[in-house]
Parts: C-alpha cells; structure tokens; sequence
C-alpha cells in the first residue's frame, strides 16, 4: 500500500540557481536541503545561525515536514541543526530555514548550494485531548529521566 501525498514548493526569486530539494538515494526518506546564503556564512565553534534554502511548501494537513541534519556534516563537523527535529506546519508559507549551530572544534563555512540538512515528511495524526482527574496507572509511573539506569 503506497500513500501519496502532493506537495507544492515555490523557488523563491533569486534562487533560480539553487537546486529543489531532493532525494539522494531511491530508498530515501528524506530530501537534502540546500543553503541559499548570499554570501559565505562561517560559522565559528558555539555560533548558530538561521540558513535560508530557496523555497517554500504547502503541504496537506495530514503532513508536517521535519528538518534533521544531515549525518556526515554532524559526524564530520560538528555542524548539526539545533532544533532538531525543527518542525514546518501544514500552514506555514514562508521559506524553509534552517537553523545551524557549529557544535565542532573549528570554524565552517557554509557555502551556497552546500546540502546542509534534509527534510522528511511524517504523518500528523488527528489528536484530541480529554482532560481527565486521574491517569490509568502503569508500573513505571511517573518515573523518567534515567530512572531505569545505564545497565
């Protein structure tokens, strides 16, 4: 069973050179983001910065788009998305950002058309909440935060 959903993404003027997002392999499950900086952007260890990409999406409301960073600038470069996963509502118009931070040892440099993070959409399930003056119990409770130990 394949579910298809049709989303529309707009190239923002002046970005006609970026490329749109895209899968890299056939089994990807999320599409490279590009940086559409106009200038160099370098990020020193500890700096973050909000990374423009070019375009914008409508996407139906059953969707949210998630933006994660991308591996090997992470295990490379310390380069990872600090909102992470960052989240784009089904409502949101404006351009797809993402924000940067340099968690690595050394200065990078983020260059246009550089992939610097991938998208992946996920399903939104219809939630409703029922307030409630006591919850079923469990045998964990309230416990969290570590409370089942490293071993």
């Amino acid at each position: 069973m394949s579910n298809h959903f049709d989303v529309q993404i707009k190239r923002l003027p002046g970005n006609e050179d970026i490329p749109l997002p895209q899968k890299m392999s056939e089994l990807a499950s999320g599409f490279d983001l590009y940086a559409a900086v106009e200038e160099l952007l370098v990020l020193a260890p500890g700096d973050r910065a909000l990374v423009p990409t070019g375009f914008a999406i409508a996407m139906p409301g059953e969707l949210e788009a998630q933006i994660r960073p991308r591996s090997g600038l992470a295990f490379k470069h310390g380069i990872t998305s600090l909102n992470s996963p960052g989240t784009i509502d089904a409502d949101y118009r404006g351009e797809v950002k993402v924000l940067l931070i340099n968690h690595g040892k050394e200065p990078f440099t983020v260059n246009r058309k550089e992939r610097i993070a991938q998208m992946v959409f996920q399903l939104v399930p219809d939630i409703r909440l029922t307030e409630v003056k006591e919850l079923d119990a469990t045998v964990r409770g309230a416990g969290g935060f570590g409370h089942t130990g490293t071993r």
